[in-house]
């Protein structure tokens, strides 16, 4: 299938790892020139030199816990060289724990990296989107905002915030051409599943295998996913094909989500 990406202009954040690094480097062998986002310059570099090099994808050095400079950051770059038709909005999730337990400021930063940040990109990229008549924001977020996960009670809650948020601006902007979807991973092979496995193995006092296969076990597919998996989903909601699919919640997670 061509997913018709050809040097179309892509925003991926949190991009150096992961879902986020996977997803700029699907995106880049369906045709569209990258444009990596992420708080580490040395990471981002060799991210950089990893892309397929027939187009001169390039990057932007920004920390998502402090919005107003990542909006300065993002429109002195769309003003300086070019607008985007894709923005994957990828932010790494907030600390495990019991949500009684949590302190004002965990949801605070939290709301900031996630809902705060998402907004401000939103605003910045919308404009050249309305103007060439084609957008596409996807939201990495979780399959806690259909159900949720026991021990992540600050992700659960602000996960939930940005998906209701997203599902609005998709109400807003579709007449624009431009749709809003959210990706939901499961259980996925990244740097956050192994700190989730060592908080589990920690707090019940099993192995760090035996906790891996305990959550293996729930899914029906018996496996965690692999980052690609999760950016071939993205990489199609990306595309021209995907132009009739907006306002979604997609859970990518081998079956786990008991909800429909």
């Amino acid at each position: 299938m061509n997913l018709e990406l050809n040097n179309k202009y892509a925003l991926v954040c949190g991009s150096t790892a992961g879902i986020g690094k996977a997803t700029a480097m699907a995106l880049a062998e369906e045709g569209a020139i990258i444009t990596l986002i992420a708080r580490n310059e040395d990471k981002l570099k060799a991210t950089l030199a990893e892309l397929p090099q027939q187009r001169h994808h390039d990057f932007i050095v920004a920390d998502f816990s402090n919005p107003m400079e990542l909006r300065t950051k993002v429109e002195a770059y769309i003003k300086d060289k070019h607008g985007f038709h894709v923005l994957v909005n990828n932010t790494g999730g907030p600390k495990g724990g019991p949500v009684f337990s949590a302190e004002i400021e965990d949801f605070e930063s939290a709301f900031t990296q996630h809902l705060k940040c998402n907004h401000v990109l939103a605003q910045a990229v919308v404009p050249f989107m309305k103007s060439e008549g084609f957008g596409r924001i996807i939201n990495v977020i979780s399959t806690s905002v259909k159900q949720p996960l026991d021990g992540l009670g600050v992700s659960n809650t602000i996960r939930g915030a940005v998906a209701n948020w997203s599902k609005t601006l998709a109400n807003e902007l579709g007449q624009f051409g431009i749709t809003v979807n959210n990706v939901l991973p499961g259980a996925t092979g990244t740097e956050r599943l192994t700190e989730i496995i060592k908080n589990k193995s920690a707090k019940t006092g099993n192995t760090e295998e035996a906790s891996a296969n305990a959550m293996k076990n729930a899914v029906p597919a018996k496996r965690f996913a692999k980052p690609e998996e999760l950016a071939d989903a993205i990489t199609f909601l990306a595309s021209e094909r995907a132009g009739y699919i907006n306002g979604i919640n997609l859970p990518v997670d081998g079956g786990r989500t008991k909800s429909l």
